[in-house]
Order: C-alpha cells, then structure tokens, then sequence
C-alpha cells in the first residue's frame, strides 16, 4: 500500500551523468501511447528565449535551461518546431524539440481585427476604445502583425493544413461573402460584392461617443470607489463607443494578406463546430498567434484554453501582443503573460518554426 501511493507521485532522481529523470505512474502507454523518457540534461549557457524581435518582446531570461526528448514526433515529419515551457518543480526552463507533419498542422490567428486601417472600422471619437483601445497602440499592433505574423503566416501557407483567423460575433451574411467559412467557401464573385458591402457598412457607421464626464458625484464615506465607478478605466460600451459600434461586420487586418483558402473562424459559433472541422480534417497540431495575450488569445473561441483540450498546441510567442495599458510598450506585458502561460503550455517563436528540406519546395 505505501508503495503504491508513493508512485501515485511524481519521483525525481538524478543520475550519474547529471540529467534529471523523472517517472509517473500511468502513462499514455496504457492506451496505446508511448512510455516518454522525461530525462532532463542541463543546458550550459542557455540563450535568452524569444530575443528576435525586442521592440516587441522583452527576452525571457532564465537561470536554468534544461533539453528534453521530443514530446511529438510525427512519421514522415516535415515541420520542426522547437519548444519550451517552465516548471517551477524542475526549477527552470525545458526546451523540447518537435517534428510535426504540415499536413495535420494549423496555423490560426486570434483576433486580427481590421481596426483603424483602410477597411474603415475606426475607433469611436472623442474617447471610444477598441482591440488595444487607443489608434496608436492599434497603430502598433499593426505594425507587428505586418512585420511578424503575416510573413510567417506567408512562409506556412499552401504546407499546412489550414490557415485561419477568428472574429467576434457570428458567421454574418455580409463576411461569409468575404471569407471562406466552415459552411461555406464564397465565389470571387461573392467576394467582391461582399467587400464591397462590408466596406459601405462599416463606412456608414459614425463613430461618435459621449466625451469624458466633466463632473462625479462623489460621497462622503468611499470617494474613492464612487469616483472609478462612474468613470473606470476602461469602458468600451455603448457610452464611448456609440450605440451598434460591437454589432458592425469586423473585418480581418489588411495587415494580413488573406487568400481564398484561409478560413474564419466566429467566435459566437462556439468552440466544438472549431474543435470538429479541425478533426474532421485531420489536424492534429496547432501554431496559434494573435491578439491579445493576455485575453482573447488564451480565452476565446480559438484561444489555447480551448485548443489545447484536443490538440497539440504549440503558442508562437512572438507572433502575440499582450494588452499593455500605462506603457508604451508591449514588451514586458506579452512577456509576462507568456511566461504565466508557460506553465502549462508549450511556447515557441517564429524562428524556431522550420520547415525540413522535403518541405521547402512543395506547396
């Protein structure tokens, strides 16, 4: 009986050649899986992780860095992708090295929203808010994706399985003309008069708000909260926003290049018509980029809480901004919140995503 309950816990052991070696009890073979060898051989001189873009991304510098055997290792692979994740029990980094098939892999944008650009969903004056809540954070946002996701969304497109965005509210008359869907793949007929509606409507909208209040009614006894509830920090409803500002057609950045083949995905269906087309389809792994970090990307439709139920999900970190409010820059926000995701996901940035030689040329 006590043996059986100390192996109901993780063992840790150190053997001769330096590598940690940890076992578990009830492993996947059981279902037919495989035993993993969880040996983990320090890394000397680690480099600081996700140091390619600084401007964006402040690098996650870590004492301890430790190489552990490949978690996925698909037959016939054609993708490498390295990655990494933290534990505090192993008291530092693990960096794992993955060989993924394109052909079971999707590549999915969370909330490209085509905020403030020449689609002409603007933010409402004097004082709306909306995606990273001021026009130059939305500004540098853009900036961003056009440097940093759409290349690398260019560099996978026609390999991988599918190339997908998600957008707010349902799958509308007016974008299933735009954008392939799940139900439905448009004409280029369709989409041409479907831009050119979605442009008209979005063009239509005012975009006018109230001002900031000039007077509060504070009382006596908690000033303090009576002052931030009548004027918060952040309030995106109808009061600054406008009246219908959330219920207009979102179309996707023209940050981002967008082919036919690219598929919607609306965040009102639900996660399970996402979760049943990606299966239904093959796809077995996921490269997840997009907005914000710190939200959408790990709490919406598409966001890794829910992929990563069914899917290897692999978090393309410097593809990713967190919302950064009282700074003006995201470096340390999306660096927090990816090392707090890093717990119990694993991270990789753009040039640890390689496409093997067999790859390279096919499309």
């Amino acid at each position: 009986m006590v043996r059986a309950l100390v192996l109901s816990f993780v063992l840790l052991s150190v053997n001769l050649s330096g590598a940690f070696v940890v076992a578990q009890e009830g492993s996947s073979a059981a279902s037919g899986g495989r035993v993993y060898e969880n040996r983990l051989v320090r890394i000397e001189q680690p480099r600081a992780l996700l140091a390619d873009y600084p401007e964006y991304f402040e690098p996650i510098i870590e004492q301890a860095h430790y190489e552990a055997p490949a978690i996925v290792q698909d037959e016939g692979a054609d993708l490498s992708v390295r990655a990494w994740r933290f534990s505090y029990n192993a008291r530092g980094i693990i960096e794992i090295p993955n060989e993924l098939r394109l052909a079971e892999t999707a590549v999915i944008m969370v909330h490209p929203w085509a905020i403030d650009d020449s689609w002409g969903w603007k933010s409402p004056q004097p004082n709306g808010v909306a995606d990273f809540c001021t026009p130059e954070k939305n500004a540098l946002a853009a900036r961003h994706t056009k440097r940093v996701i759409n290349p690398f969304l260019q560099r996978l497109r026609g390999k991988a399985a599918f190339v997908m965005y998600s957008l707010p509210g349902a799958a509308d008359e007016i974008r299933t003309k735009v954008y392939r869907s799940f139900a439905k793949r448009p004409t280029a007929e369709e989409r041409v008069l479907g831009e050119r509606e979605l442009r008209r409507v979005l063009s239509e909208y005012s975009y006018v708000g109230e001002g900031l209040p000039e007077r509060l009614q504070l009382g006596v006894r908690q000033p303090v909260a009576d002052y931030f509830r009548q004027f918060p920090g952040l309030d995106a409803g109808a009061r600054f926003n406008g009246e219908g500002f959330w219920k207009l057609p979102i179309p996707v950045s023209d940050s981002v290049t967008v082919e036919a083949e690219d598929v919607v995905i609306y965040d009102s269906e639900g996660y399970p018509p996402l979760r049943d087309f990606l299966k239904q389809h093959g796809v077995r792994h996921v490269l997840l980029t997009g907005y914000a970090t710190d939200m959408c990307y790990c709490r919406t439709t598409a966001g890794y809480e829910n992929l990563s139920q069914d899917f290897n999900v692999f978090l393309v970190a410097d593809a990713s901004l967190a919302t950064f409010p009282s700074n003006t820059s995201p470096r340390f926000a999306v660096n927090a919140a990816i090392s707090y995701a890093a717990l119990n996901q694993l991270v990789t940035q753009v040039s640890w995503v390689q496409l093997k030689p067999a790859a390279e040329g096919s499309r």
